[in-house]
């Protein structure tokens, strides 16, 4: 497969309003996800100020901002905040708050009043069926399963991210997401599961020119890279 052959909607996901102007010139994203991470790792210090930049600068394409309180009235306030910054903003919920206490009744108002809800930290089928049940069918809902965390404990995440994308095409308007993307080689994985949209890092982005090269060019590649680097420290060993 080829990166021609990619059909499945990909977002880019960070916080550096460089980055994201460089994948949405380029033309090849088709939305933006952030989170308090990546704004911490970014060195965004006005949540407001660099969501309504990033607004400004990216009007036509989903952009998804993350609640950040644990209290689910204090959520309600804030997602009506954010969703007043653009027609293209995607309200981030988590699917419970820190106590374990599921953001559901939460997600079924803002839903029923037709808020374009982003449905993140979803590691479960459960947690899935639990999202599908209180959204408002036609209202615009990712469902963000955490596919590279499940991987992480171990999990083959593949057939759990082919049961929710399932999962997701019984009602209209939910899309099915891969987040926590770890290797390109994800993107058509999760094309092949089935999945509407995958979140992917600009550093991973980056890595399509390697689509399609042919192994052994890639290896020379490779040996000239660890050449060239210890020459440059002046590496010796007699």
């Amino acid at each position: 497969m080829t990166s021609s052959e990619i059909k499945i909607k990909v977002f880019a996901d960070g916080a550096d309003i460089k980055g994201m102007l460089e994948m949405y010139r380029a033309g090849f994203v088709s939305g933006f996800t952030t989170n308090p991470t990546l704004m911490k790792k970014a060195g965004v210090t006005d949540f407001e100020a660099f969501a309504l930049e990033a607004v400004k600068a990216i009007p036509k394409l989903p952009l998804s901002f993350e609640v950040f309180s644990d209290d689910f009235k204090a959520m309600e306030q804030e997602a009506r905040k954010i969703k007043s910054w653009g027609e293209n903003v995607f309200i981030k919920i988590p699917v419970t708050n820190t106590k374990g206490e599921s953001s559901a009744g939460l997600i079924k108002k803002l839903s029923a009043e037709g808020f374009n809800l982003n449905i993140t930290a979803i590691l479960t089928l459960n947690q899935v069926e639990t999202v599908l049940k209180n959204i408002n069918p036609g209202s615009g809902t990712l469902v963000s399963v955490f596919a590279g965390r499940i991987a992480d404990t171990g999990i083959n995440p593949i057939p759990i991210m082919k049961e929710a994308a399932n999962m997701c095409k019984s009602i209209a308007g939910a899309e099915s997401l891969w987040a926590s993307t770890r290797e390109l080689l994800n993107i058509f994985q999760a094309q092949e599961a089935g999945v509407d949209i995958i979140t992917v890092t600009n550093d991973i982005l980056k890595k399509l020119t390697n689509v399609g090269k042919d192994l052994t060019d890639l290896s020379l590649e490779t040996v000239k890279m660890f050449y060239n680097d210890a020459k440059s420290l002046g590496y010796k060993i007699i």
